[in-house]
């Protein structure tokens, strides 16, 4: 029997509306929204296999796409600087005697103009409602790794806050109103066996976990949904699948696609990872090549049954990968013209004979994750341990304040907790920011138990309905 290709796209953003601009900050938000989540939007509406994807989008970027004024700051953004930063580079390069990257830079400007326009014709210019009847999947309220909290409650928190904030948004709308059917994202595929009674409790059917290092690589056991002793089912991620996008040598490193790390003055992309000047036609053709060469190998690796999973972050399509959102369309209509089937992770799940539970991972102390490597070392290694102590000891101390605790400061914390802050510092991503952001919500956090009246918090439309219930249960 041959088996089914889930692709699942798990869409999270840091929480950044309102924090910075450029070079760190709410930019990365309007990014995010332009290059990737409105051109992800007509692939799922509009392309036949589109409502198979899977959806995974995390509390804190809905928040942040919710947020009053964010619209209308986003369509800011791409008027009075993308417009004007294209400008600049165009005149820049022609000032040069560099026409041809001048002539690619005004092409490429093109695609900013054509995200107001399809901002503007959404219904009530209203981004999160259009993506609602496909978010399928939530996670927990601010991506926090949750092995690395401190107690049961502070998880029972991140779940609850997560999972109630997404089903206020979207059980009415997602997949034809059947609502919200038990898929969680853990953040960083970080998984305990310790949390599976905390999931079950929480309503969580399924989530997808990383298994390469116990398994190994390429293992049959890989395309198996597996059921724990408490009832979650743990699907593993594919990874011979997912490398064929989502590795150094993977489809995006071929030298026809854009290069995204050779820059401008003003952050664009005019060259190719060749090196020549960029040119999407040359790199159109090359997305047919490679989404056949997906399909291929996906069968090839279904062929004797089961599910491949091949799960990515969404950003990764079209704004790491620019021809990723072609990429995709692609693959959709390989699927059909190469028989191979692709299944809603829910519907697969829903209709699937899971494995008994194998011990996972072999020793209770060890967690496994989807970071590099493996473990939870991105998010507690000794460069970042001073941000790991201070979120479990901010969590300790909101614990202690029990029911007196100020909402502002459940908040904070939920702020602190986020896998963001000790990412970015251990991949040396945005400088001192996230190490900022982190002593920004510690510093309000300390504000609103010390019932300082007059503090503001820093965390504006951030899990509004979170309270301190969730910490207090035995």
């Amino acid at each position: 029997m041959s088996g089914r290709l889930a692709i699942v796209l798990h869409s999270h953003m840091p929480y950044v509306e309102g924090f910075g601009t450029w070079p760190f900050g709410e930019e990365w938000l309007w990014e995010a929204m332009a290059t990737s989540y409105l051109p992800l939007l007509d692939i799922l509406d509009g392309v036949p296999g589109g409502r198979d994807v899977t959806l995974s989008l995390t509390p804190v970027l809905c928040d942040q796409l919710a947020a009053p004024g964010a619209g209308e700051r986003f369509l800011a953004f791409l008027r009075d600087v993308r417009r004007a930063s294209h400008r600049l580079d165009v005149d820049g390069c022609r000032a040069s005697g560099r026409d041809d990257l001048a002539d690619e830079l005004a092409r490429a400007a093109w695609d900013y103009e054509w995200a107001a326009d399809r901002f503007r014709a959404l219904p009530g210019q209203d981004l999160l409602a259009a993506l609602a009847p496909h978010a399928a999947w939530c996670s927990s309220a601010t991506h926090a790794v949750l092995p690395l909290v401190a107690t049961d409650g502070g998880v029972r928190l991140q779940l609850r806050a997560g999972i109630d904030a997404h089903r206020r948004r979207f059980d009415a709308a997602v997949r034809g109103g059947h609502g919200w059917r038990g898929g969680l994202w853990l953040p960083e595929c970080a998984h305990a066996s310790w949390l599976d009674p905390l999931l079950e409790e929480a309503g969580v059917h399924a989530t997808c976990v990383d298994l390469t290092d116990v398994f190994g690589y390429g293992d049959a056991r890989h395309l198996r949904p597996l059921r724990t002793d408490a009832g979650p089912l743990l699907v593993p991620i594919d990874r011979q699948t997912m490398e064929l996008v989502w590795s150094a040598d993977g489809y995006p490193a071929h030298g026809h696609y854009r290069d995204y790390h050779h820059r401008t003055t003003h952050d664009h992309h005019p060259w190719a990872v060749d090196g020549s000047v960029y040119d999407p036609e040359r790199a159109r053709a090359r997305v047919r090549v490679d989404a056949a060469d997906f399909v291929a190998r996906t069968r090839e690796r279904v062929a004797g049954g089961g599910l491949a999973v091949c799960a990515l972050d969404t950003e990764l399509l079209g704004h790491w990968w620019y021809e990723g959102v072609w990429w995709l369309r692609a693959v959709l209509e390989e699927c059909v013209a190469q028989g191979l089937e692709l299944v809603h992770l829910d519907d697969a799940l829903a209709h699937g004979d899971p494995e008994p539970a194998a011990p996972l991972p072999p020793d209770d102390r060890r967690v496994t994750s989807w970071g590099t490597p493996r473990d939870l070392s991105t998010w507690d290694a000794p460069g970042v341990a001073e941000l790991a102590w201070q979120m479990r000891e901010a969590e300790l101390r909101v614990v202690a304040a029990g029911a007196d605790a100020d909402p502002r400061a459940v908040r904070e914390l939920l702020a602190l907790q986020s896998s963001d802050w000790a990412f970015m510092v251990t991949r040396e991503l945005a400088g001192t920011y996230p190490v900022e952001r982190a002593a920004g919500h510690r510093e309000a956090l300390d504000a609103a138990l010390g019932s300082v009246g007059s503090s503001e918090p820093t965390v504006r439309h951030l899990a509004p309905h979170a309270t301190a219930a969730p910490l207090l249960e035995p």
